[in-house]
């Protein structure tokens, strides 16, 4: 199409930015990193849940 020029989109808040770029500033870089930690300290979170619960169904009496 003429008169687009090639962009991409900031993938925290969707602004233009160049096709090389992944963030539009480093507020979105800090922002985008804290999620990833936070979804990654859930993840543990879960998991260390679930094997909770299996390590007690183990060893629960049968009777």
């Amino acid at each position: 199409m003429p008169g687009i020029i090639p962009h991409r989109h900031c993938i925290v808040c969707g602004k233009a930015i160049e096709p090389d770029k992944t963030f539009c500033s480093d507020d979105c870089r800090a922002e985008m990193e804290k999620e990833r930690k936070k979804q990654r300290n859930f993840t543990i979170i879960m998991f260390l849940i679930l094997f909770g619960i299996l390590f007690m169904l183990m060893f629960m009496p049968t009777h």
